[in-house]
């Protein structure tokens, strides 16, 4: 991803897994929120596929895919992001995600929040309006669908009791949870969030790391994480990809990742002979 004469990411490649946390973490500017942003849409990467697959789709489809110019409309299973409009990643791939400062609509309930996640499945519920004013049975059916998601995500998320309270009222750790409950509204495969430990306290962060493995085992959904407390991607994460002004550096589970010598320079600032040095004594 070039802006100008900047790389802001520089021949990244990795994979997300199905039922996986994945974590991307690197010191400050490394391109971790350009990466996502780029798989969101909000930036189309200056070269390079994203391809996501629902299925077990092979190299040969992708292949064929991205020769023919396609979205990935030619075959459902396959989408290929770096092609598709920022509402489309949302809408039919299917990816939902979180953002570093908390983006809750602040003057509606808890409960409205969760409803809002829920605006595209309602609007083909009620045939675009018309059978809403008109109270059509399938309207009401969706309508009642989506009150008991949005009831089981609060009861996830331990904020029934406060399902009628202003969102901008609750404490900064519930406005976390409940970001990733109205992201999970929309019924993702791949949920993206930038930070979500961000300022909280160790037991708020405790809360967090139980509630992504219940999404990742309960739910089958891939979960990909931006996050710099380490206590938390170590301790839930899958697989960790680590970056550097916008490079891989790293790439494989907690254990690799702790242990690479490169991923102890970038954070400590050690010298490149002296990442060298250990890298040789590591494979002695």
């Amino acid at each position: 991803m070039r802006f100008g004469g900047l790389i802001a990411v520089d021949d990244l490649s990795f994979s997300v897994g199905r039922r996986d946390i994945t974590a991307i973490i690197g010191p400050n500017g490394a391109g971790k929120t350009t990466v996502f942003n780029c798989i969101t849409g909000f930036y189309k990467p200056s070269e390079g596929r994203i391809a996501l697959t629902l299925t077990g789709s092979d190299p040969d489809t992708l292949a064929r895919l991205t020769a023919g110019g396609a979205r990935g409309s030619r075959d459902r299973n396959v989408f290929l992001l770096d092609r598709m409009p920022d509402f489309e990643i949302a809408r039919d791939a299917r990816v939902a995600r979180t953002f570093q400062n908390i983006r809750l609509f602040g003057g509606m309930t808890v409960l409205e929040n969760l409803f809002v996640a829920q605006h595209n499945k309602l609007m083909r519920e009620s045939s675009f309006t018309v059978g809403g004013l008109l109270g059509l049975a399938r309207y009401r059916r969706g309508l009642d669908d989506g009150l008991e998601k949005a009831k089981y995500w609060l009861e996830r998320v331990d904020l029934t009791e406060r399902a009628d309270d202003p969102a901008a009222d609750l404490p900064y750790g519930d406005q976390r949870r409940l970001e990733i409950a109205r992201a999970m509204c929309t019924e993702p495969k791949l949920l993206c969030l930038d930070e979500p430990a961000a300022g909280l306290n160790p037991r708020e962060s405790a809360e967090l790391n139980k509630l992504l493995r219940y999404i990742r085992d309960e739910h089958e959904i891939s979960v990909l994480l931006i996050e710099h407390d380490m206590g938390v991607v170590m301790e839930i994460s899958d697989h960790i990809v680590v970056l550097d002004y916008g490079e891989k550096i790293s790439d494989g589970s907690a254990d690799h990742v702790r242990n690479d010598p490169k991923v102890i320079a970038a954070y400590l600032g050690v010298e490149d002979d002296e990442v060298e040095a250990a890298e040789h004594e590591a494979s002695a």
